[in-house]
């Protein structure tokens, strides 16, 4: 139970951590204001085509359905687990379940979708419901539900845009010097700042960065590793993904981690895309639910 208390208390922590921050508005969604050096049209057309080989990887299906194994490190350095269900519908909801193990009662649920983002508590019968713009973490880090698909689908992201087309890769930056094994791709968004770590031979993802520099309350990071790519369909997919959040936005620097590993995944289309909550559940604010779960 203890277990189980601890791993919505982290759900509800990864994005509300940040609640009290500031509230501007990050980022420019009309449009990406991307710095580059002058470059041969040779050295475009190089980074064109590997920026093309990155996208292209991009998983064409519609419906994904995995059984995961979820992750939490904790501040003494060991780490618990639970079952879970990860379901996803492109340009819908990305949906994580977690469960009881060995019962498979659901305990936890957090879903994004285009319009808000939902932790529900089945252990108290209540839940949060909130816009992406009153979400402090996700509202003051730029972040929204087509940023976080994109995260989860292991591809890139533009700001502003639901999906990342051919004639918007010039918006990004390859940089193909050197001989190394894997490549930086970026782009800039105001004070925002994405980096994309892809292989040089395939244009596989294999991190996900992003940044944003605060002058009132320094820098915070979003970090997602990827790996155990396994094809899935025709396009190879990481059935192992790791993140690491860390925030100074709240006075002192917090760092979160949360992994988890796909255990089986099928393009199953049987389920709901949005959530439905009987009148047992309770409505209340982000605070009262991390107030109550982390009481003793």
């Amino acid at each position: 139970m203890k277990t189980v208390k601890f791993i919505i208390i982290l759900a509800s922590a990864l994005v509300f951590s940040a609640c009290a921050s500031q509230k501007g508005v990050t980022g420019n969604s009309q449009g990406t204001a991307v710095s580059h050096k002058a470059v041969s049209k040779s050295d475009e057309a190089a980074q064109r085509d590997f920026l093309d080989k990155v996208n292209s990887n991009a998983s064409y299906q519609k419906n994904i359905s995995a059984s995961i194994t979820f992750h939490v490190a904790q501040d003494n350095g060991k780490e618990i687990s639970l079952p879970g269900q990860l379901r996803m519908r492109k340009d819908e909801v990305v949906r994580l379940s977690l469960q009881m193990p060995l019962i498979g009662t659901e305990v936890g649920r957090l879903e994004f979708t285009k319009d808000y983002v939902l932790i529900v508590d089945r252990m108290h019968k209540q839940y949060v419901k909130a816009s992406y713009d009153q979400v402090g973490f996700l509202h003051d880090n730029g972040i929204t539900f087509y940023s976080l698909q994109a995260l989860f689908w292991n591809r890139l992201l533009l700001p502003g845009k639901s999906s990342v087309g051919y004639t918007d890769l010039t918006k990004f930056k390859a940089d193909l010097n050197g001989t190394a094994p894997q490549v930086p791709v970026t782009i800039t968004d105001g004070k925002l700042k994405y980096t994309w770590t892809a292989a040089r031979t395939n244009g596989v993802i294999s991190k996900a960065r992003i940044d944003y520099d605060s002058k009132g309350h320094g820098t915070s990071t979003l970090t997602w590793n990827y790996s155990g790519f396994t094809n899935f369909g025709s396009k190879p997919f990481p059935y192992a993904n790791a993140l690491t959040i860390t925030t100074p936005a709240t006075g002192t620097t917090k760092t979160l981690k949360a992994s988890y590993e796909i255990n089986s995944i099928s393009t199953a289309s049987d389920w709901e895309a949005t959530t439905t909550l009987s009148d047992k559940y309770k409505q209340v604010s982000a605070e009262e639910v991390l107030g109550k779960l982390t009481s003793k």
